[in-house]
C-alpha cells in the first residue's frame, strides 16, 4: 500500500501521539479518518516494550502498530509508508531499539541557519527514521539577552523559535537540547572586541580564569537552555587549540594546557550543576594535549592519572570519529575513552562538510564500523554529525541518506538494502539512488575503487580561479568533463519523480558547470602556448562564454536553495563566492578578446608553470577545506 492508501482515525489515537501524527500528516498525505479502500494503522502503547523501547507490526484486516516509546511509534509509521508492493510489509515484523539515545545534530553555525519550519521538516524526518535525539549546533546563533553582539546579523534562533521547535519535537517523541560552545569556536563573537576584548584568550578561544568569562558563560548556558524541556547540553571545549597561549600566558605564564583545561571545566560545570543541567563535552582535546604529536586518534596517547581524577564528577564524554572505515580502531578508541571513567558517547558523521552534497558512500562505510563496535562495547548512547565548515556551502537534505543508513544501524544489526530504501521513501519522500548518485560530484572516475576518498573534487574545481588554475595540477592531467556531462543529464532526468528530486537541481547544474569549466584553462593555455588564435577563438565562444553563463545559472539555483532552507544572513558569503568567480570569468573574456584583437600581446598567468602544492592521499584524492586556498596563492583576501 502507498502512502495515500492509509488512514488513522484520530479518535483512536493515544493521546500522546495525537498531536505529532498531525503535524506529519498533511506532508505525509495521511488520511486522518476512515477511508474507504484504504488501510487502517491503529496504534497501542505496550508496557513490556515500554523500558527500552520497541515496536511491533502486524496486519491482518488492519495494521496495529504496538510500540513502547512514543518515537517507536513514529519509526513504525515511517516503515509503513515507505512500504509498497515491491517491499511489503512482512506481518509480526518485531523491531528493538540498539542503543537508549540515537541522535542527530544539525549544523547551525557556519552561515547556515534552518529556518524554523526547515528545522521542523527534518523533526519529522528524523521521527520517521526513529531518532529520538535532536540538538542543533549553535555556537553563537541563539538569543542571549544583553548580549546583542551574540549571533549578530548571524540570523540567530531567538527564544521563542526555539521554545516552538522544543514543544513540536516533543510532539514527534524527539528531545531536543543545545549544542553550544562555552571554550573555543567564539571567533564568530569574539571578533567583536569593543564587547568581548575582557574575556579573549585568542582570537577563538574565551579566556580561562577572568570572572567576566564566567559570567558571560552563565548568561548564555542560561539562555540556551531555557527554552528546552531537557536538562541536557552539550557544552562543546572541542578543537582548543592554542588554549592559554594569549592573554592567558600575559597574565598567568606558561601552565599545562591540561590543568588550564580542568580548571575551566570545573568552572563550566559548576554552572551547569547550578542551572539543574546534565553536560557532555567532546572528548578531543584530553587525548590531543596526551599525544606527543597533538593528533586526537592516537593510540599511545598518554593523559596523567591527576588530569583523570581532575575530570568533574557527572559529565558525559563525546568520541566523535568520523574518519575510520575500520572495526577494530572504534573499539581500541572506545576503551581508551573508558579509562576515564565517564559515560561514553559516540558520534558519527553524515560527511556534508566542505563540499555541496554530502559524501555519501564515505559516510556508510565509516558509520557501519563505528556503530558495530559501539553495539559490542556496549554504547548506550549515539548520534550523528552535519557540519557546514567554510561557510555552509552544501544542502543539508543531502544529509538524510546518511540519517537514515544511521538509523536503520542503530535499530538492526545490518543493513538490509531494499528495506534501507523503501524506509528512507516512507520517511523522507524521496528516492535513495538519486541522492547517491548526487554524491558522485566528488567520486571522481578514477577513484571509484577508493574506500575511504575524501576527496572533494567540486568545491576546488568550481572556485579555482579560470586565470590562474592554482588547483589545476590536482586534477592528475585527466579530464573530467565526460564524468560531469553525464552526472548532469542521470541528474536531469531524476527531477520531478518525486516531491523532494527538485532539490537535484543544484548539484544537476553544478556538475553542467564543472563539465565546462574542468578542462577550459587548460584548453586555453594549451592554444595559448601554440599560438593559435583560430583555436582561442573557438574556445571563447564555445567554452568560456557558455560557461560564464551556467555559472549564472548555478548562482540563481543556490541562491534560491538558500533561502528555502536556511534565514538569509551567511548568503553573502556565497554570493561574495559567485560574484568573485563572475567578474573573473567577465575579464577572462575581456582579455581574450584583446588578446585576439592584438590590443594585448600576452596573457602572463597562461605563461606561468603551475606547482602541485598539495600532496593528495595514496588513490590521488584532495581535500581542501578553505576557499581562500582555493581562489587564490594570495594571502591578502
Amino acid at each position: 500500500m502507498q502512502n495515500s492508501s492509509y488512514f488513522i482515525e484520530i479518535q483512536k489515537l493515544p493521546q500522546e501521539l495525537e498531536p505529532g501524527i498531525r503535524q506529519v500528516a498533511d506532508e505525509y498525505q495521511i488520511n486522518l479518518g476512515k477511508k474507504n479502500g484504504a488501510g487502517e494503522i491503529c496504534f497501542s502503547p505496550d508496557r513490556a516494550l515500554s523500558e527500552k523501547g520497541g515496536l511491533k507490526v502486524c496486519a491482518a484486516d488492519k495494521i496495529i502498530v504496538s510500540y513502547g516509546r512514543k518515537i517507536d511509534a513514529f519509526r513504525a509509521l515511517g516503515c509503513l509508508l515507505g512500504r509498497s508492493n515491491e517491499v511489503p510489509l512482512k506481518s509480526g515484523f518485531v523491531e528493538y531499539p540498539r542503543f537508549d539515545m540515537v541522535g542527530a545534530m544539525l549544523e547551525s553555525s557556519r552561515n547556515g541557519v534552518m529556518t524554523v519550519d526547515n528545522v521542523k521538516a527534518f523533526l519529522r524526518r528524523c521521527a520517521l527514521m526513529g531518532i529520538n535525539v535532536l540538538m542543533l549546533y549553535t555556537e553563537d546563533t541563539y538569543e542571549v539577552p544583553g548580549q546583542p553582539f551574540w549571533g549578530y546579523l548571524r540570523g540567530r534562533y531567538t527564544q521563542n523559535e526555539l521554545r516552538e521547535l522544543d514543544s513540536y519535537a516533543c510532539n514527534l517523541g524527539i528531545e531536543m537540547f543545545p549544542c553550544l560552545q562555552t571554550l573555543a569556536h567564539l571567533k564568530q563573537v569574539l571578533q567583536w572586541q569593543e564587547s568581548y576584548k575582557d574575556v579573549t584568550d585568542t582570537e577563538h578561544i574565551l579566556l580561562v580564569g577572568e570572572e567576566k568569562t564566567y559570567q558571560l558563560l552563565e548568561q548564555i548556558i542560561s539562555a540556551a537552555t531555557t527554552p528546552f524541556r531537557s536538562n541536557r547540553i552539550h557544552i562543546g571545549m572541542d578543537e582548543a587549540h592554542g588554549l592559554g597561549t594569549g592573554e592567558y600566558k600575559k597574565r598567568h605564564g606558561e601552565r599545562s594546557p591540561f590543568d588550564i583545561m580542568n580548571e575551566h571545566l570545573t568552572q563550566v560545570c559548576n554552572i551547569c550543576n547550578r542551572l539543574g543541567l546534565k553536560p557532555m563535552m567532546w572528548s578531543d582535546m584530553y587525548f590531543r594535549m596526551g599525544s606527543e604529536t597533538d593528533a586526537y586518534y592516537d593510540l599511545h596517547t598518554k593523559i596523567p592519572e591527576e588530569v583523570i581524577n581532575g575530570i568533574p564528577e557527572g559529565l558525559e564524554l563525546v568520541y566523535w570519529d568520523y574518519y575510520h572505515p575500520d572495526y577494530d580502531f572504534y573499539v581500541k578508541f572506545i576503551d581508551l575513552h573508558r579509562r576515564l571513567g565517564k559515560e561514553l558517547i559516540v558520534a558519527s558523521g553524515a560527511w556534508n562538510w566542505n563540499r555541496f552534497w554530502s559524501a555519501l558512500p564515505l559516510a556508510y562505510s565509516t558509520i557501519e564500523p563505528c556503530l558495530r563496535a559501539c553495539k559490542d562495547k556496549n554504547i548506550n548512547q549515539v548520534f550523528i554529525t552535519t557540519w557546514g565548515d567554510d561557510g555552509m556551502e552544501n544542502d543539508i537534505y543531502s544529509t538524510l541518506p546518511a540519517l537514515q543508513f544511521f538509523a536503520e544501524l542503530s535499530y538492526a544489526d545490518s543493513v538490509d538494502e531494499e528495506l534501507l530504501k523503501a524506509d528512507f521513501r516512507g520517511a523522507c519522500r524521496a528516492d535513495m539512488d538519486t541522492y547517491n548518485l548526487a554524491g558522485k560530484l566528488d567520486s571522481l572516475p578514477y577513484l571509484e575503487n577508493s574506500q575511504h576518498n575524501t576527496n572533494n573534487a567540486s568545491k576546488w574545481l568550481l572556485w579555482d580561479d579560470p586565470f590562474i588554475g592554482l588547483c589545476e595540477p590536482l586534477q592528475e592531467n585527466q579530464s573530467f568533463r565526460e564524468h560531469y556531462a553525464d552526472l548532469a543529464e542521470d541528474l536531469e532526468r531524476a527531477i520531478g519523480k518525486d516531491a523532494a528530486s527538485k532539490r537535484l537541481s543544484f548539484p544537476a547544474q553544478i556538475a553542467k558547470v564543472l563539465a565546462i569549466k574542468c578542462d577550459c584553462r587548460k584548453n586555453l593555455v594549451s592554444a595559448y602556448r601554440d599560438n593559435d588564435k583560430k583555436k582561442i577563438a573557438d574556445l571563447l565562444e564555445r567554452e568560456v562564454k557558455p560557461l560564464l553563463e551556467e555559472v549564472k545559472k548555478l548562482w540563481q539555483i543556490h541562491r534560491d536553495m538558500w533561502l528555502a532552507t536556511y534565514k538569509p544572513f551567511g548568503l553573502e558569503v556565497i554570493e561574495i563566492r559567485y560574484g568573485g568567480l563572475r567578474a573573473r570569468l567577465e575579464s577572462l573574456i575581456t582579455r581574450l578578446e584583446q588578446y585576439l584583437k592584438d590590443d594585448i600581446n600576452s596573457i602572463p598567468e597562461f605563461e606561468t608553470e603551475l606547482l602541485k602544492f598539495k600532496k593528495g592521499s595514496v588513490d590521488k584524492s584532495y581535500h581542501i577545506d578553505s576557499y581562500q586556498r582555493i581562489a587564490t596563492p594570495s594571502a591578502i583576501f
